[in-house]
Formats: C-alpha cells, sequence, structure tokens
C-alpha cells in the first residue's frame, strides 16, 4: 500500500525555521485565495491586453502617464498580508461585535418596526428582487413595476396627492427636491428665500440648507405661529408631526402661504397619515417623507426609501422615477416607466431624475408591508402606538412631568428639569436612548415594537419608581379631530384585496 505524503518543499523557510537553540517555529502561511482575488476584476492576461492596446508596457507606465507627479504616491503602502475571505469576514465579525445596541425611542423620523418573516425572506433577502437596485431594463421586470405602483398608490392616497414617484433616497434629499421644484416653479422671480418651520428634523434642515447653497437660495428657519410673510418667500416647509410630537392644524398656515404666492411642502409620517388628516387635504402642494416604518429595519439610519409626492400641475417637474399603465403590443394592461423625457439619459444636465434617485428595494418593502398588513391592519397598528403614547403620556403626567402641547400621535416632549442626568442615568444603565432635546427637555418617540413591558421600563427610568402589575388597557384611547377621509386605502391590485395573505 502507497502511503501519500506531503512534498518536502512544501516545508520550506517560508513556513518552518530553526530558532537559535535549536526550537522550531511556525511562521503565518500566505491564504490559498486572497479576498481581493475572489473580486470580479481584470485578469493577467486581461490587463496585458489593455496595456498592449493602449500602448503601456506596464501598470506604473500607466499611471505615470494619466495621474500628475505632484499627487502621486511616492513609496510603498505599508500594507499587512491579505487575509482569505473567510479570515476577513471572520475580523469584520469581530469589529461588529464591538457595537451596542441600544434600545432606540430617539424617533426623529425613525423608528423600530417589525418586518412581517414571508417579506425579509422573500424579497429583502432574495438575489431576485435585491441584486437590481433600480430597474435598468424596467418594462421587462412587470413585477417590480406593479410593487412599485403599489407604493406611488399608498402614498398617494394617504397624503391626498394626485401623483407620487418611486421613491427618493432619503427624506431630507427629499425636502431638497421639494424646494428645488418650488424655487423652479416659483410665480415671484425675484423671490429667493425659503421659509422652513424650526418644528423640522434638524437634519432635513441641514440637508436643506445645504442644497441651498450652490443654488443662491436662502433659507429662513422659524416658527410658523409668528411668520407673517413680510418677507417674499417662494415656498415653506413644514413637519407633520413635528419633530417634538405636536400635531399643528395647518389649513390657515397654507392659505396664507398661498395668498403669498409661496408653494408649501408638507414632511410627513406616512404612517400616522393613516389617523390623520391627509395634507392634500389642507392645501399642500408638495408631500415628502420617508418609508422606514413600514417594515424596513432601522439598518443603522440606512438605507430607506423616500417619497415625493406632489400635484399634477407639477408631475413634469416631478423629481424620480415614475411608474405608469400603459398597454403591450397586444393590447393587455402593462406597467412602464414614464414622463421619461425628465430622465438623465434624455434632458442631460436639465432632467429632474436619474436611474439612480431611487430606492427600489427599501420601497418594494413599504408596500409588501402595505399589502400584507392590509388598509385596517395599518390603522390598527398606528392606533396602537397612539395608545401607548397616551398611556405613557398619563402617567408621566401623574409622576408630575410637563408634557409637550398636544394632540400627539407617537412622541411626547417631555420637561425634566434638573432631573434629567438622572433619568439619562437609568435609561444608559437600561440600554436605552432617549433624544435630549435642551437642558431641560427629552423626547421620546414609540413604534410598534413597544410593549406594556417596555412602558413599564420607561416610567420607571423617569420617575426613578419601580411599576408593578402595568397593563396599557384601553382607557388612553383618543379619536383625533382631524381625521384622513382619504382612509382606507385604496390599492388597486388583486393581492391587496386580502389584508391578511398567507403566501
Amino acid at each position: 500500500m502507497t502511503q501519500l505524503s506531503p512534498e518536502p518543499s512544501t516545508l520550506d523557510a517560508a513556513t518552518l525555521s530553526l530558532g537559535d537553540n535549536g526550537s522550531t517555529s511556525l511562521a503565518p502561511a500566505e491564504p490559498l485565495s486572497t479576498f481581493v482575488a475572489r473580486h470580479l476584476g481584470p485578469t493577467d492576461r486581461d490587463v496585458e491586453a489593455m496595456l498592449e492596446a493602449l500602448g503601456y508596457a506596464s501598470l506604473a507606465d500607466l499611471m505615470k502617464a494619466t495621474v500628475p507627479a505632484g499627487i502621486r504616491l511616492q513609496q510603498r503602502l505599508d500594507l499587512p498580508q491579505g487575509l482569505s475571505e473567510a479570515a476577513a469576514l471572520e475580523q469584520l465579525k469581530g469589529i461588529a461585535a464591538q457595537n451596542q445596541v441600544w434600545r432606540s425611542y430617539l424617533g426623529l423620523g425613525y423608528a423600530n418596526t417589525l418586518t412581517p418573516a414571508v417579506i425579509q425572506r422573500n424579497v429583502l433577502e432574495n438575489p431576485g428582487w435585491y441584486t437590481q437596485y433600480t430597474p435598468y431594463q424596467p418594462e421587462i421586470a412587470q413585477g417590480r413595476l406593479e410593487a412599485l405602483l403599489n407604493f406611488q398608490t399608498l402614498v398617494t392616497d394617504l397624503t391626498g396627492m394626485d401623483i407620487a414617484n418611486a421613491s427618493l433616497l432619503d427624506e431630507g434629499t427629499a425636502a431638497a427636491e421639494a424646494m428645488t421644484l418650488a424655487f423652479n416653479a416659483r410665480k415671484q422671480k425675484e423671490a429667493k428665500t425659503f421659509w422652513v418651520s424650526a418644528a423640522c428634523h434638524p437634519q432635513t434642515i441641514d440637508v436643506v440648507k445645504t442644497r441651498a447653497l450652490p443654488l443662491g437660495i436662502e433659507v429662513m428657519v422659524g416658527d410658523h405661529r409668528r411668520f407673517d410673510f413680510d418677507t417674499p418667500v417662494f415656498g415653506v416647509l413644514l413637519q407633520y408631526p413635528a419633530t417634538d410630537g405636536a400635531i399643528y392644524d395647518y389649513a390657515n398656515f397654507t392659505a396664507h402661504a398661498h395668498a403669498h404666492q409661496s408653494m408649501v411642502t408638507v414632511a410627513a409620517d406616512l404612517l400616522s397619515l393613516t389617523l390623520l388628516r391627509a395634507p392634500g387635504e389642507f392645501g399642500a402642494d408638495i408631500v415628502v417623507g420617508n418609508t422606514q416604518r413600514f417594515g424596513v429595519p432601522l439598518g443603522y439610519g440606512g438605507p430607506h426609501a423616500a417619497y415625493f409626492a406632489t400635484r399634477n400641475a407639477f408631475a413634469r417637474k416631478l423629481p424620480g422615477r415614475l411608474v405608469g399603465v400603459s398597454k403591450d403590443t397586444y393590447g393587455n394592461p402593462a406597467l412602464r416607466l414614464t414622463l421619461q423625457t425628465r430622465e438623465q439619459h434624455i434632458r442631460r444636465d436639465a432632467a429632474t431624475s436619474n436611474i439612480c434617485t431611487a430606492q427600489v428595494l427599501l420601497a418594494i418593502m413599504a408596500s409588501m408591508y402595505a399589502v400584507y398588513h392590509g388598509p385596517e391592519g395599518l390603522r390598527a397598528i398606528a392606533a396602537r402606538i397612539h395608545n401607548h403614547t397616551q398611556t405613557l403620556a398619563h402617567a408621566l403626567a401623574e409622576a408630575g412631568f410637563e408634557l409637550g402641547q398636544e394632540p400627539v400621535f407617537d412622541t411626547l416632549r417631555v420637561t425634566v428639569g434638573d432631573a434629567q442626568a438622572a433619568i439619562l442615568a437609568r435609561a444608559a444603565a437600561h440600554r436605552i436612548n432617549l433624544r435630549v432635546l435642551d437642558a431641560e427637555t427629552l423626547v421620546v418617540a414609540l413604534d410598534e415594537t413597544v410593549t406594556d413591558t417596555d412602558l413599564q421600563e420607561l416610567i420607571t427610568i423617569f420617575t426613578g419608581d419601580s411599576v408593578q402589575n402595568f397593563s396599557s388597557g384601553d382607557a388612553a384611547r383618543t379619536k383625533f379631530k382631524i381625521q384622513n377621509s382619504n382612509y382606507p386605502l385604496d390599492l388597486p391590485h388583486p393581492v391587496a384585496e386580502n389584508d391578511s395573505p398567507s403566501t
């Protein structure tokens, strides 16, 4: 019987060496295949062919001919030996394990959510959905277009607007796009000021300011209850509900804005609109927001799909891609991207849309979440969140804390005064994040994952006293006075007819 053994050359000086005292030591062996070698890059033969076609002997010669000497690195990078794919993943896991995942009640447009298992497995984790982040050849993907049409219909029904796009990158950039649309459509050509409510989320205000700078637009930030339009503005931006949770009735302010030829943009929490009056009903010209809480995980802050809805009069100025209903060669109903003359491949620098101004996978998840729960399911989720918020508000008020303006949907502004440091310390001990609004004020935003146990924990953190036998019950349920008359939703697809689908 022949015994196989490794070739002697495999244990050479590169891996096995003899020490001064006669002991042996094993040096790290090079990986069989480095992670970078697994990348879909050019092979050595490809590189040689390209260099020959370009007329260069080496990549170094090519770099010398193309990269100015003044910005070229003159010494070799001091990099460690490359890792195998398995070793690289193990190292990344070790780094990721250092993250501390705390319970978030920060709000600011982001909320924890329950992703239905069927959506997680069949959409989020399905390469057929997630590989193509945006449709390059959209008409051959009718299912994807149908899901995006559901998204657009969901948005228009809840916002009370005529038309909505197939998503944008996030709420901040959607608000900036609204400012740009209002600027381009303004009737007062001399007006170059955009007014923003201080009640908007701070990150939205910052993005709007950044976008305004190169356009020569001045951004004013203030309180809508005190602004009287003495300064000509071409548009205004409002938050609904406000960043601290307050729900304002903007009907009079909107009418006042229109009387001064200013377009009104409302950044709205889409889930709250299952209970609240639609912005389109009180005169909004544009409605923007994000759809993260429709089943899309927080994901350390992104990515999440934003929405942008407006009136038909501004359809040709709408940013982002738009799905429309058409017919195929045989006369059968079919979907396609419409109003493509706005697209970058046609309008070039005058375009209002390009193939990347979307978050298609996340928009599809949001639309599937709406279909999965159905109209009454979405309303029940919103009502439960509101019920928990009212319960917490009652408990905190009973404990002597001063709360912000009512009504609210899911967010409470709590004046805590000198107790803030102690409350934050207790929150940290419970691995909970609360939003600090100022030196005496905290903000708590609830979501669909909150349970009675979570409410009990929050009350304990604020009061310092343990709570026994706590139950939210039904006592705190309230009815909003400004309800959305567009609701229930009317998703025009058979898949939406059953609000409890099993497949």
